[in-house]
């Protein structure tokens, strides 16, 4: 599971941002100020730092320099968008660059990006249950028991293992999946959703994927 950091002195803003990234399944760390987020960079590892410009004190252009000195990736939010600005962040180290009030999708399709350019999707083993998905091999098992997955059932299945029992929308998995940029339809997800049903109905009892109507899927794992 990717581990991002957002740094904000708005707890509105930090709050909203914490709300959308926590349902497309990421891990998130908050902090208010460029100092606390530096300590939380040291002691947290993660994989990438959403960063707010204008911070009293340390503001977000220093604070980038600091986090790319670490080889940390890093998103600034900004209420600016002159050119002048865009260049300052990005003459700072920063990857890319959201204008607020920005839409949440918007923001989750840029962190992907980021991330899948440094190579960080999810991590390398995802253990749901008794169910181990192993994303260096692309083998997902149980015991002895070995399932080899076309891709997007595949990275599919890593989505909702990623955080289970928890509810993840059809946006952001076809989002997470197939792209932010994605023209089809939901008929593909709910296709590639029965089959890995099917699939992991012979492997293990104790993994299920559940339907929430209205809503999305969530990966179902029985202690």
């Amino acid at each position: 599971m990717n581990k991002i950091l957002v740094v904000d002195d708005d707890p509105n803003i930090l709050e909203l941002v914490n709300i959308h990234l926590a349902q497309a399944g990421y891990s998130v760390m908050k902090a208010s100020n460029g100092e606390e987020a530096l300590q939380l960079a040291e002691t947290e590892l993660p994989d990438l730092a959403v960063v707010d410009v204008m911070m009293p004190g340390m503001d977000g252009y220093t604070l980038t320099q600091r986090l790319r000195e670490e080889d940390l990736p890093v998103l600034l939010l900004t209420a600016k968008g002159e050119l002048e600005d865009k260049e300052r962040g990005f003459l700072a180290g920063s990857d890319d660059y959201v204008v607020k009030p920005f839409e949440p999708k918007e923001l989750l399709f840029r962190i992907h990006a980021i991330l899948r350019r440094y190579d960080k999707v999810v991590d390398a083993i995802i253990q749901a249950g008794p169910l181990k998905i192993n994303r260096q091999s692309y083998e997902v098992s149980v015991g002895n028991k070995v399932l080899l997955l076309p891709l997007k059932e595949f990275e599919l299945l890593s989505v909702l293992a990623s955080r289970p029992n928890q509810v993840f929308s059809r946006d952001i998995l076809l989002e997470r999946v197939w792209g932010y940029d994605y023209e089809g339809d939901e008929q593909t997800l709910n296709v590639h959703i029965k089959r890995l049903r099917d699939k992991l109905e012979k492997l293990a009892d104790e993994v299920q994927i559940a339907t929430v109507r209205g809503v999305g899927y969530k990966l179902e794992v029985s202690s």
